[in-house]
């Protein structure tokens, strides 16, 4: 339960208890952010119904996007601008390092944030156009298992980032369990489309780490918090483009 509460507290803006300060609970709530995927999406879902119902879907739209980014704390946008930003500068890798550290927010990462929102304010549009806000609980899903597994399968190479240890805290059932209960999810929600969704956004997020991982030789916490945020948007397009194929 302490490992649970410490993932909602770090990726969230939910209140939860007091924390306990056993370093191991920190370190065991990687695992557990599958779980709270869901309990955002659950969130994202009746607010877009909610605004839905008594807002024109553009304005329920925008309003569901700033509630969207208020739940995080921002703090997956903070890593993909720091990431655009220091990719974006196109210097040598230690350079890059320092850029994205730099509290300051360059013109690529504005660029890239409202980029961002572009895509998923119009994402959002369409899904409430169409009464699909049940798709919402799927690319906080997708995103936290994504996060997960780059925890698990790609180096960490800051030495005193804020993801410093986590993959001390999962092993392979752990990740594999993740995989599985996406999987089953998703299928629940969207039958065998679903499956493909999922799988098509799997690749994705791999392809964006790769393409990361070759350029810093490892990924930082900004790179989580910048896959966390292409996890999403692609979720989104993805769920889109599957609902107009077999619709």
């Amino acid at each position: 339960m302490n490992a649970l509460l410490h993932a909602v507290a770090f990726l969230t803006r939910i209140p939860v208890p007091r924390l306990s300060a056993d370093p191991k609970d920190w370190q065991r709530s990687v695992a557990f952010y599958p779980i709270v995927g869901v309990l955002l999406g659950i969130l994202l879902w009746g607010v877009a119904l909610l605004t839905g119902w008594l807002l024109p879907v553009p304005l329920a739209a925008v309003l569901t996007l700033v509630f969207w980014v208020y739940s995080t704390g921002a703090l997956h946008l903070d890593g993909w601008m720091d990431l655009a930003d220091g990719l974006g500068s196109w210097r040598e890798r230690e350079k890059i390092f320092a850029i994205m550290k730099d509290s300051r927010v360059g013109a690529m990462g504005v660029i890239a944030a409202i980029l961002l929102f572009m895509v998923k304010v119009s994402a959002l549009y369409e899904i409430m156009r169409n009464d699909a806000e049940i798709w919402l609980l799927l690319p906080s899903l997708f995103a936290r298992m994504s996060l997960v597994a780059a925890i698990w399968f790609w180096p960490y190479v800051s030495e005193k980032g804020i993801g410093t240890g986590l993959k001390g805290g999962l092993t392979a059932w752990k990740v594999g369990f993740g995989f599985i209960f996406v999987l089953c999810a998703t299928v629940v929600l969207l039958s065998w489309k679903g499956m493909l969704a999922f799988l098509a956004v799997t690749l994705a997020s791999w392809i964006f780490l790769r393409s990361i991982s070759r350029r810093l030789g490892g990924l930082t916490g900004d790179c989580y918090g910048a896959l966390v945020e292409w996890t999403e948007a692609v979720t989104l397009v993805v769920l889109i483009a599957t609902g107009r194929l077999w619709m």
